[in-house]
């Protein structure tokens, strides 16, 4: 197989430096510096050798390479904190990365002693080469983005935001993904599944019972305890960003950290109740029956949306003559023609608000105004918690949906191997999408197995996103190599260079539209395009993460 592209490696580097709450360009640089042992995949390693307790087989291939350099890194992270490193030793402030004192104890090499299991070790190197190594990786990273280098206060924002998070935790899932990301990194641990254990153990009960509720207070209660045992380690640090961008559903770190220069206010605001509100409108015509209170509810959202000061200009602004509503002398064949033609053009207004919804003040607390109405609740505030329950009912389908099984491919037969892919079958067995339409006509060839799979994987997701919109994709971006990618003006991490991503337009949709029709279900990346408005994005990302392009 042939040398992996730069962009294939870093998404590698990403995966376990977010995993282990690592400095993702220090394994960069070890990749660079090394450039050893020679693997079977056909790239080359970061240093990582086999010792007596482990086998040399298990580090043969790229991402085994950077996971168990990863693990060192954290390794020998903690043990400079067991010899009393305080963060300073450990981390530059003001560069924003590892300290040069770190840096070279890194190129000295690293043998576990006391590490449980087969761990490898660390070869030495160049620690000068190192260093300049690891600093042009974190130029690269800021490269054409507005983030300052100089992350001094990175600290200080990052307990802003924790400090106040408690106040505003609803229990919803991506915050609670967001805090057992920060559990997991702080506590040095693998998985989430290890994170929830962790938690049981404080409250000491088993792990099965640490659900639901019971499992909401006891992560508030271990962010309640953060800030005054923060002592600014990097793997400390690295966990509070982690909860930053899932918090806010951003696609990178470094979108946390530009987010957290403009605020530090944990208040998600109401847009956390735009998924529900778009929900509530798509689903309203289907359960509108001309009642009087349906009718008024729809009318005082139409109001509110088009900023009309009172119900006699709205009724007039939809065609209907107010005066007929309320003359006596109306007949009730022509008060029900009247009421037939509003409920008509209320309908109409309804069905355009997901098109037309651009996420302002004023059209958001129209909706708000209308659940409320439409529910008969007697305050606003009793509305917004209703709109709450309705968030955690769509992630429960969401959820749902997502345990169902995923339709596999057959077992490698020669037609589905990369170099024998047939262009005009279809990716899944039954399903909707064809070779030709991940591959640009052939033109865009997965290069390994990893992309492969990767196209393979959001194709599954992709077919149950097109079921439930019931439309045709029209596949415009699927695979990009990254020499396509720049010239494009793609994310530089974006999924499309990993193979599970998928920009599509829909028939007689708009962007704006299939993104609301998809929110409340969809469990990965999801995106808009504002120069392209018919365009909709979606990746297969192991989590949440919203944004316009």
């Amino acid at each position: 197989m042939a040398e992996l592209t730069p962009d294939r490696r870093n998404y590698h580097y990403l995966i376990e430096a977010e995993r282990t709450g690592i400095h993702k360009p220090i394994l960069a640089a070890l990749y660079r510096v090394h450039r050893a042992p020679i693997l079977t995949d056909g790239e080359t390693g970061l240093g990582v050798s086999a010792d007596d307790k482990l086998d040399r087989d298990r580090l043969d291939t790229f991402p085994e390479q950077v996971q168990y350099a990863a693990n060192l890194i954290r390794i020998l992270t903690d043990d400079l904190v067991a010899q009393k490193w305080q963060n300073d030793d450990l981390w530059n402030g003001t560069k924003g990365r590892y300290s040069d004192r770190l840096v070279e104890v890194i190129a000295g090499g690293y043998l576990p002693q006391l590490a449980e299991g087969a761990m490898g070790q660390l070869l030495p190197c160049d620690g000068d080469r190192l260093l300049q190594a690891y600093e042009n990786d974190i130029a690269t990273d800021y490269e054409g983005r507005y983030i300052p280098q100089n992350l001094a206060n990175l600290d200080r924002q990052l307990l802003d935001l924790i400090e106040r998070i408690s106040e505003y935790y609803s229990g919803l899932s991506h915050q609670r993904e967001a805090l057992l990301a920060a559990v997991r990194i702080w506590r040095r641990l693998d998985t989430v599944d290890a994170a929830i254990a962790s938690l049981a153990r404080d409250e000491k009960v088993p792990a099965a019972q640490l659900q639901a509720d019971r499992l909401d207070v006891a992560l508030k209660q271990f962010i309640q305890r953060l800030s005054p045992n923060y002592s600014g380690y990097p793997h400390q640090r690295e966990a509070l960003l982690r909860l930053t961008q899932y918090w806010r559903q951003l696609p990178t770190r470094e979108d946390a950290i530009d987010s957290l220069e403009k605020a530090t206010n944990p208040d998600p605001g109401l847009q956390v109740f735009d998924a529900s509100l778009l929900n509530f409108v798509q689903r309203l015509p289907r359960y509108y029956e001309g009642k009087g209170s349906q009718r008024n509810a729809v009318t005082e959202c139409f109001r509110l949306w088009r900023q009309i000061d009172s119900r006699g200009s709205a009724l007039t602004a939809l065609g209907i003559d107010p005066e007929i509503l309320t003359a006596s002398t109306a007949s009730p064949e022509t008060i029900k023609k009247v009421a037939v033609q509003l409920d008509r053009e209320l309908l109409n207004f309804v069905r355009r608000i997901p098109g037309a919804y651009s996420e302002n003040h004023q059209q958001r607390e129209a909706l708000i105004r209308m659940v409320q109405l439409w529910r008969g609740l007697k305050t606003r505030s009793a509305a917004l918690a209703s709109l709450i329950e309705d968030t955690k009912r769509l992630e429960k389908e969401r959820a749902d949906e997502k345990d169902k099984p995923t339709i596999l491919l057959p077992d490698r037969p020669d037609r589905w191997t990369r170099q024998n892919i047939q262009l005009s079958a279809t990716i899944l067995p039954n399903g909707n999408f064809t070779w030709a339409e991940a591959t640009k006509g052939g033109t865009r060839m997965p290069p390994d197995d990893a992309t492969l799979n990767a196209m393979i994987r959001i194709a599954n997701l992709a077919q149950q996103a097109r079921d439930r919109v019931g439309r045709p994709f029209i596949i415009t971006s699927w695979y990009r190599p990254p020499h396509i990618n720049r010239a494009v003006g793609g994310a530089k991490y974006s999924r499309h260079i990993v193979g599970d991503a998928i920009d599509f337009v829909c028939d007689n949709l708009t962007g704006n539209q299939l993104y609301w029709l998809l929110d409340p279900w969809w469990p990965g990346g999801l995106g808009r395009y504002l120069k392209y408005p018919n365009l909709c994005h979606i990746d297969a990302r192991n989590y949440r993460a919203r944004w316009h392009y």
